[in-house]
């Protein structure tokens, strides 16, 4: 039932719209005056509520400041018998849902307040939708707690903060589109449009109509008139992921898109403005790529207004084993399979390995064993062959400058995986007592069994 509190300080007009209200099937609560309305908002809630903008010491008006202030979820529709623009326009100013002259036509009103009870209710979703957006999308969905992440988080959330351009640079398979969506739900435009185009997998012709639009007739197959990705964006923000892809025509056309904010669909004459907030993504060497000619180095300053770079996984292994757990989590619920757990010397041979596709080879391997493993616990017998075979994480490249506690962690896991968890070995092979491997095996999160 849709509860209404009705503020009118004429008791014959309070009474007849209590029994009006309440035969078309409203829970109804009266007051006399603005005060008590006030008093009966700090106690009660409300779906809907009717003012009268004169009430006294306390009017109608005061009434709706207070209410859009402490009650935002409430619709408040303003009443009075001396209507003038000047009072309508400053209640609507000031939040009303909409505003009533006396005498009041009751199917009227009823009708206000379905309409504003619905309203309330598309209100509420959608904000609770987009708040589950920015927590599906937040920075604390992208898994990680090892410095090298802790400090792209920090990259992520103080570049969200504003309007800048943004090229993400890394590997294949880091969480380039992670970070993108991160910074866009957490930014000021995050409750408009985020559109995504892959620019590699487009061919020459097609990006540039996929991301400018094109009028009918401009080339076979041109029925229409399209809206391309740049207006479908606009006020929101467009990420083009693979962009060290795009072809030398659509370099151009983009660069001015992105000086100018205007463009004109293929095709067409028609000047076309927007406001687009750019996040670009590459794995490309773009550097190299205008050294060679391949890439518009105006147009590489232009989208390198803030650079971040994902790490690669080998880059930070020490998160190997929360990456592992909550995949198997993730994946357990997905396909209806009663996983729970992942053997220590499995976690340790997964944590040796290199991962050359990175996350996004960790995720598809962790999801495979899911799949296919026959109990609740993956062992080493159900990770892949080339996680487990002779060779497998007995070689590793320490590049220069990497920090010592960092070579001996991968040291001592891929000395464990290779021997298959056979700790008094792996010890051996080390040179280190046994008490001392498990407790390194401990810090790194992988303890012995």
């Amino acid at each position: 039932m849709i509860n209404v509190l009705v503020a009118e300080d004429d008791e014959l007009t309070r009474a007849s719209l209590k029994v009006a209200l309440e035969q078309d099937g409203f829970s109804v609560t009266v007051v006399p005056d603005g005060a008590a309305a006030i008093a009966k908002l700090k106690r009660t809630s409300f779906d809907v509520a009717v003012f009268d903008v004169m009430m006294g010491d306390v009017s109608g008006l005061d009434v709706l400041d207070f209410a859009t202030q402490q009650r935002p979820d409430i619709a408040v529709i303003m009443v009075t018998g001396y209507a003038t623009v000047e009072i309508a326009v400053e209640a609507m100013k000031r939040g009303a849902h909409d505003f009533l002259t006396k005498p009041i036509d009751i199917e009227k009103l009823s009708l206000l307040i379905h309409r504003c009870v619905k309203n309330q209710r598309l209100a509420v979703e959608n904000r609770r939708l987009r708040d589950e957006l920015r927590d599906r999308f937040s920075v604390g969905k992208i898994i990680g707690k090892s410095p090298r992440m802790l400090e792209l988080f920090g990259e992520i959330e103080r570049v969200a903060e504003t309007d800048a351009t943004v090229l993400l640079r890394g590997e294949s398979g880091v969480g380039k589109e992670l970070c993108a969506n991160a910074i866009h739900y957490h930014g000021p435009r995050h409750d408009k449009p985020m559109i995504k185009v892959a620019c590699a997998s487009l061919g020459a012709g097609v990006l540039e109509s996929e991301l400018f639009g094109h009028v009918r007739g401009a080339f076979t197959g041109a029925l229409k008139d399209r809206a391309g990705r740049f207006e479908q964006a606009d006020g929101g923000t467009l990420f083009l992921d693979e962009i060290g892809d795009l072809d030398a025509n659509t370099q151009v056309k983009l660069l001015r898109a992105l000086q100018e904010r205007r463009f004109e669909r293929v095709g067409g004459n028609e000047t076309i403005h927007v406001d687009v907030r750019l996040i670009a993504a590459t794995n490309r060497d773009l550097e190299a790529a205008i050294a060679a000619g391949q890439f518009r180095e105006d147009l590489y300053y232009r989208l390198n207004v803030v650079t971040i770079y994902a790490p690669a996984l080998r880059e930070h292994p020490s998160d190997i084993p929360i990456l592992v757990e909550t995949f198997l989590r993730q994946f357990a619920e997905r396909h209806n399979k009663q996983v729970d757990r992942i053997a220590k010397p499995a976690l340790a041979a997964m944590s040796s390995y290199g991962w050359p596709g990175n996350v996004r080879e960790l995720r598809n391997c962790v999801e495979s064993m899911v799949v296919s493993v026959r109990g609740r616990c993956v062992d080493v017998a159900d990770l892949p062959a080339h996680l487990t075979s002779n060779d497998a994480g007995q070689r590793f490249e320490v590049v220069v400058g990497t920090p010592l506690d960092e070579v001996e962690r991968e040291l001592i896991l891929r000395t464990v995986a290779v021997v298959g968890g056979n700790k008094a070995k792996a010890a051996r092979l080390l040179g280190i007592g046994l008490k001392t491997l498990y407790r390194r095996l401990e810090d790194y999160g992988v303890g012995g069994d």
